[in-house]
């Protein structure tokens, strides 16, 4: 079982290079959101490579490198913002990992991800991210779930068009290039009447 938790330097070079890169996409895009107008501002944060990253990383290497990867993207662009981290980084961070999990799970059901596997995958995590992020934003400012919910709608359309777009396309061109390519044990030729000692 712990053998499971180590991690080769192949995947530690990939989840840190997926976690960078979901952070600088993060960072830049709230930089964009710092500048929009007020009511705008939820929805343009929903765009990003945040969960479809995650996602990739889970599902590459399993449920707890995609949390890993998850995490280290929020926590990683909290701190690099000019904002700082905040009460909401853990939480968020967390349910971002979650979805790295997830990755990992659906995996290991379907271990070659196709178009629609991709696309379900977006909807259904979409769905479960949008709804912990209202739950926490309920709880934590003592609003009803049903306003966190309805005020939520626009930043939901914009997540699932994002996360629809991307999980099958960036997400998918990534997975099947880092296990078609990447990951590839290389194949020795090897006579079969030759002993090995």
């Amino acid at each position: 079982m712990f053998q499971r938790l180590r991690f080769n330097s192949k995947q530690i070079a990939l989840v840190s290079t997926f976690s960078a890169i979901g952070a600088a996409v993060r960072l830049l895009v709230g930089d964009i959101a710092s500048v929009s107008p007020v009511p705008v501002y939820g929805v343009v944060t929903k765009v990003g490579l945040s969960e479809t990253l995650s996602f990739v990383g889970g599902f590459i290497f399993g449920p707890i490198a995609g949390f890993v990867t998850g995490f280290l993207i929020i926590l990683l662009s909290d701190i690099a913002s000019p904002y700082g981290p905040g009460a909401w980084t853990p939480y968020i961070a967390s349910i971002i990992g979650l979805l790295g999990i997830c990755g990992g799970i659906i995996c290991r059901i379907r271990p070659r991800i196709t178009v629609s596997v991709a696309i379900v995958s977006a909807v259904g995590l979409t769905l479960l991210s949008e709804f912990l992020q209202n739950a926490w934003v309920s709880l934590t400012y003592n609003i009803p779930i049903e306003g966190t919910m309805i005020t939520g709608i626009p930043s939901l359309v914009t997540a699932m068009a994002n996360n629809v777009i991307l999980f099958p396309t960036v997400g998918l061109k990534t997975i099947t290039f880092v296990q078609d390519h990447y990951l590839k044990q290389p194949r020795v030729n090897q006579d079969p009447s030759v002993e090995l000692t």
